[in-house]
């Protein structure tokens, strides 16, 4: 009886030759069944996130490595990034890829071993933003001192809403507050945040552009109740972290409890380890300058009544003392010397009201017709006597005054260049009007003006001559 080996040596069947892609296909055809769903632990190496959104790296251990492929359409669910170093735990089926004919993992989830994906996608995105300077301390921007309207964004149905409106209600009556409603976990809730965070500063700056400025927004409060990190993970994404450093409103971070931290915690100008503590730093300053002034009004109080204790008590000590009464003494002195010397101003006044009214008794006497005849006709005797000597005086004057300009005259025609051109001498002039000195003033050809006496000549010079 023949073995199936030897059988198969003389099967025509058998001897044919397969070609590679045949015999390719068929071991693919072979590992796809039996290893549809396989899971493999090891460490990743030559990751490489392949511009078409695939990712391409190697699973290894000490002994052996595997080629691994994730496609684009199944890497979007993977919130982390893997990197080489990574120990992983992969799930998928294995295949073969037929142009190099080496066989592969073809990846349908992955997770780190010995920390959580989330947790690393965190670490992540926290420290690529650190780097780009997203979280940096000049950035930060302080609250205004007494907000007046404050934004919050943040679930409708969450206990993080009725205690932000809670502490607000209880420790401030002027700040309002602006609510927006969004979800805060599930697929599509950091898009909400990121819109909401966009759509108060929207109305914040119409309102600036229409002089609505009772209706600005001061202030965001974003955040949520606590809770894991998957139901957190909203506040970790990268489009609420770009919403928030893109406000132009300053805005506080409020998720969770106070060791909950997520990366918009990072990017806020804020953090307030509840909503609850959010609220209170809205309202901190108002109630802290209310409670001041209460104290200073109470300070007050007690400094005012302190000091008209002490005041009434030196003026009772000062009206017992001797020296009140001396005082009073002094006063009374003083009473008297003002009554002497009203008495005194009172009979000097009608003495001389006396006088003066006898005064005018004797000029009234003297001033009679008679009088006032002879006096009226010795004033223009005398009148005319200085009229005659004003006049003698003032031709004198004149006299003198022409003399002086006689000689005066004189004195100028002898010193007048005038006289000099009388004798016989000339001035030399150039055109401008300038005066020639000299022959080296002048040149041939040149027209000069003789100035004489009683006249001009024009000129023009033939020939010049030195001596």
């Amino acid at each position: 009886m023949r073995s199936p080996l030897l059988q198969n040596l003389f099967s025509e069947s058998e001897r044919r030759p397969l070609t590679v892609s045949e015999l390719t296909a068929q071991v693919r055809e072979a590992l796809e069944v039996r290893f549809p769903s396989v899971w493999v632990e090891g460490e990743i190496s030559n990751f490489k996130d392949h511009t078409s959104g695939h990712w391409y790296f190697t699973i290894k251990d000490e002994g052996a490595q595997l080629r691994a492929t994730c496609f684009r359409n199944t890497n979007v669910y993977i919130r982390f990034r893997p990197y080489d170093g990574l120990k992983v735990r992969a799930r998928g089926h294995l295949t073969v890829y037929e142009p190099r004919g080496e066989y592969e993992l073809c990846v349908e989830s992955l997770d780190p071993v010995g920390i959580g994906a989330l947790r690393i996608a965190f670490e992540q995105l926290r420290d690529r933003l650190a780097a780009e300077g997203l979280f940096d301390q000049s950035l930060k921007r302080p609250l205004p001192l007494l907000p007046r309207r404050v934004g919050v964004v943040t679930s409708p149905s969450g206990a993080a809403i009725h205690d932000i409106l809670h502490v607000i209600t209880r420790r401030t009556r002027t700040v309002s507050i602006l609510f927006v409603p969004v979800r805060v976990q599930g697929e599509g809730a950091g898009q909400e945040i990121a819109r909401a965070i966009a759509l108060l500063n929207e109305y914040h700056r119409q309102a600036l552009r229409d002089g609505r400025f009772d209706d600005c927004v001061d202030a965001i409060i974003v955040g949520r109740g606590g809770g894991s990190i998957e139901d957190l993970w909203a506040f970790n994404e990268e489009e609420v972290a770009r919403a928030i450093r893109a406000s132009t409103i300053p805005i506080i971070s409020a998720v969770g409890h106070e060791t909950d931290f997520t990366i918009a915690d990072f990017a806020a100008d804020l953090r307030a380890p509840t909503p609850s503590a959010a609220a209170e730093m809205v309202a901190a300053c108002e109630d802290g300058l209310a409670a001041r002034i209460a104290d200073l009004t109470r300070s007050l109080g007690q400094a005012a009544r302190l000091r008209t204790l002490r005041a009434r008590a030196r003026l009772q000590e000062a009206a017992m003392s001797p020296g009140f009464d001396e005082a009073r003494a002094r006063l009374r002195s003083a009473l008297e010397r003002t009554a002497e010397l009203r008495a005194r101003l009172e009979a000097a006044i009608k003495n001389r009201l006396r006088s003066e009214r006898q005064r005018a008794a004797e000029t009234c006497f003297r001033i009679t017709p008679k009088g006032l005849s002879s006096r009226l006709l010795h004033d223009r005797i005398r009148l005319t006597e200085i009229r005659a000597a004003l006049e003698a005086r003032i031709e004198m004057r004149i006299e003198d005054e022409k003399s002086r300009l006689s000689r005066a005259v004189t004195s100028l025609e002898a010193l007048s260049p005038l006289a000099v051109l009388r004798r016989g001498y000339a001035l030399v002039q150039k055109e401008d009007g300038a005066l020639v000195r000299s022959t080296d003033d002048v040149r041939e050809g040149e027209r000069i003006d003789l100035r004489l006496a009683n006249g001009k000549l024009r000129c023009r010079i033939e020939a010049i001559e030195s001596t």
